[in-house]
């Protein structure tokens, strides 16, 4: 019992049997008794590796549900906040292996103590659950500019504010934070009891900023995936990094020796973005326009002028007129490296439906999540382009923005998320 409660066992123990659980949940054992002998994920059911280089939930491929949440930081106190991460770490790599969230469980303490487990999961499988955590421009400089936590000289530049972009409607409630956390599996109730449960666990320390639920990966971050589609009914993320990509993952997704400051070797550096689209118009619109905003056929993905989905974009072909196939104000015309030095992301964005507005409006469109090596290089001038040029800004409205640097993976049974950055 030294790693929590199975979810597949629902066991009774006796106050000696507890007593017992929570010493060996605190004996350093957890990390290598549930988690270093587990396999990848062969299915939807199966457990992710928590232990690696880098953290789980950035190459893996990509699950088919998300629970994002952001949270402030309310506590001043630097050891709270290092023993709120080391207790996170630990509740991770427990529910990822399918346990719950402590030692003891949901149902398996005393009867007159609250449980150290919420319980919804009980009974279902990892459901390759990954959590990934980020670190927010605002943990090293507070709002007001103080530095809480004796770390602002350790904030990477990589980690510089995202500038204002031409058509930002940025919502302040649902933008920023201090800490991220990124909850994927295929199983929206297994994401939402680890969200659930690191929020119970941060009770005092931290608090929810804004969350975000998703259905339906916009992306494929391996080969072995097929190319979804998002809610204008396009495939999308054909041209993504794929896990399989090593020699491209150093050059643009992982942070190198030399980058900035050490503690962020081999980590990555996150931008989220809630899209809001305006689907009614959209689905108004005509099919060949539709291809042409995006760039490609719909029913097949294949850019225009090509025959198939990974066909190379031809960006110098053009028409009977003299026009480019692919017109210049497309979407993958702007967003496509050749357009941008070359600079590429890893993308793992969700569809979201958040209900309807007063008018029968849907409330829906795509949280965009893109992990790269320096988002100055990479995601800003990309974004910049399409900002100023992109004919599908007609149909998209940016409310809400995060940027955080996702430390390297945990690789130890004494490490922990951030554990390099705060030196202890």
């Amino acid at each position: 019992m030294a790693g929590g409660v199975s979810r597949r066992r629902m066991l009774a123990v006796g106050g000696a049997g507890v007593a017992g659980a929570v010493a060996a949940g605190a004996a350093g054992v957890w990390a290598h008794d549930l988690i270093a002998e587990t396999p990848h994920a062969a299915d939807a059911g199966g457990a992710v590796p928590f232990l690696g280089e880098h953290q789980a939930g950035i190459t893996t491929p990509a699950q088919d549900r998300l629970h994002f949440v952001a949270f402030d930081v309310i506590t001043d106190n630097r050891a709270e906040l290092v023993d709120l991460l080391r207790e996170w770490t630990r509740a991770a790599a427990r529910m990822t292996a399918g346990r719950d969230a402590g030692p003891v469980g949901a149902v398996a303490g005393p009867a007159e103590a609250p449980p150290d487990d919420t319980g919804e999961a009980l009974g279902l499988p990892p459901s390759g659950l990954t959590l990934t955590v980020g670190f927010g421009p605002t943990l090293f400089h507070d709002p007001s500019g103080r530095d809480r936590f004796g770390i602002a000289d350790r904030r990477p530049p990589a980690l510089a504010d995202l500038p204002h972009f031409l058509g930002d409607a940025l919502d302040a409630t649902i933008s920023g934070g201090d800490l991220c956390v990124q909850a994927c599996a295929h199983d929206p109730q297994v994401a939402v009891h680890a969200i659930r449960n690191l929020a119970r666990i941060g009770f005092g320390v931290v608090s929810v900023r804004w969350s975000q639920l998703g259905f339906g990966r916009t992306s494929s971050t391996s080969r072995q995936q097929a190319t979804p589609r998002n809610l204008f009914g396009f495939k999308d993320g054909t041209a993504n990094l794929k896990a399989e990509d090593s020699s491209l993952l150093r050059q643009h997704l992982w942070v190198q020796p030399g980058d900035g400051p050490e503690w962020m070797t081999g980590g990555s550096y996150l931008v989220t973005r809630k899209i809001r689209m305006t689907i009614e118009t959209w689905d108004r619109t005509s099919l060949a326009e539709q291809e042409e905003v995006v760039g490609r056929i719909k029913a097949t993905g294949a850019p225009l002028g090509g025959r198939g989905e990974f066909d190379r974009l031809d960006l110098t072909a053009t028409g009977a007129a003299g026009q480019p196939v692919i017109p210049r104000d497309s979407h993958v015309r702007l967003a496509h490296p050749d357009t941008n030095d070359g600079a590429r992301l890893l993308r793992r964005g969700y569809n979201f439906v958040d209900g309807s507005d007063g008018l029968g409006r849907l409330g829906a469109g795509l949280f965009f999540m893109a992990y790269q090596r320096d988002p100055r290089r990479q995601f800003v001038p990309i974004q910049t382009r399409l900002a100023r040029h992109d004919a599908m800004n007609e149909y998209l409205r940016h409310v809400g923005s995060g940027l955080f640097a996702c430390p390297p993976g945990v690789r130890a049974d004494d490490d922990y998320w951030g554990r390099a950055l705060f030196g202890r």
